[in-house]
Formats: C-alpha cells, structure tokens, sequence
C-alpha cells in the first residue's frame, strides 16, 4: 500500500492555536503543495487523510491548515509526520524531464547502440543533477549525471532509458 505514496515533507511543529503546522519540504517545490487538496500522513503503521484548509509560505517553511487539525494539541499529535501525496497526484505535477525517484529505480540502461550496459539501482543527490547509479551484469556500478546531454531518452513505459556512453564515463 505504501507504494502508493510518495513523501513531500515534515510536518515539524505547530504555528499558532488554530491548529496549522509547519511543513519542511524541498526547496523549489512549493507547486506540488499548492497543487494538491489531498494529503496524507502515516500514523501508527496507517495512512491517514488529511484535507487541506489553506497554505501559505513563510521562511522556507510552508504553514498549513488542515480541516482535520483544529488545536495545538491535535497539532502536536502529527509533529514528526511525513506527509505523503499518492503517487499518481504528485505525477500531475511533474515539470517536463522531471520524474519520480521510483519510477527510474530498476530501468534497464542502454548505450546508444541499444546494447543493455546496467539497470538503474539508486539514484545520488548531487547539488545541481542528480546522479544514476548503474550496475551492470558484473556487478560494477558506475555513476551518470542526470542531464539531457548523457541521458537523452527515459521510457518510463519500458522502464528503458538510453545513455550517451562518452568516452571514460563508462568503464
């Protein structure tokens, strides 16, 4: 069932008495928070939905309120919670060339001459692009910039994408 959901962020503590929190989230994410009504949290090994009132923004935080959070104590039941957007709701917000961490996880990668050189087995935060990290069949992994240039087609369709084998970036 969790594979139906995807963290966008902590709720960190309460602000005010009305029962809004404060949510850390990814900076630069802000359109996946404002595009949803629905959100969820995992409590006590279950998700649980919460509905959302109004949101606002204020010092790399987002404040929200939702219809089920009407106290600092009922606030305070939810710090430390993750919130969740199902899967197929945070796709919708997706920027073209910008895809789920998930759906890339096991993509069978190929040189440009569509010979299979790995799969996908995790992917590296690296400042401006993320990193692929591909094994290949003898078990040596190897690490791909993540930009248009090295990695010019992602079929998430055929869990396929191709790599721009440059000479020394895969050995």
């Amino acid at each position: 069932m969790s594979d139906n959901y995807i963290s966008i962020g902590k709720i960190t503590n309460f602000h005010g008495i009305a029962g809004e929190v404060k949510v850390g989230y990814t900076k630069g994410k802000e359109h996946q928070l404002l595009g949803e009504d629905i959100f969820y949290i995992k409590k006590d090994n279950a998700f649980q939905k919460l509905t959302l009132s109004k949101i606002r923004f204020h010092k790399n935080t987002a404040l929200i309120k939702f219809e089920e959070i009407n106290s600092i104590n009922e606030a305070l039941e939810f710090k430390g919670c993750i919130l969740y957007l199902e899967k197929e709701s945070l796709k919708n917000t997706l920027e073209e060339d910008e895809f789920l961490v998930d759906d890339l996880i096991g993509a069978n990668a190929y040189n440009q001459n569509s010979e299979l050189i790995g799969i996908v087995d995790c992917i590296n935060k690296q400042g401006f692009s993320d990193l692929l990290s591909i094994k290949n069949n003898e078990g040596k992994s190897f690490l791909v910039p993540f930009v248009k240039e090295l990695v010019p087609t992602v079929d998430l369709e055929n869990k396929k994408i191709v790599i721009n084998a440059i000479e020394g970036l895969i050995e």
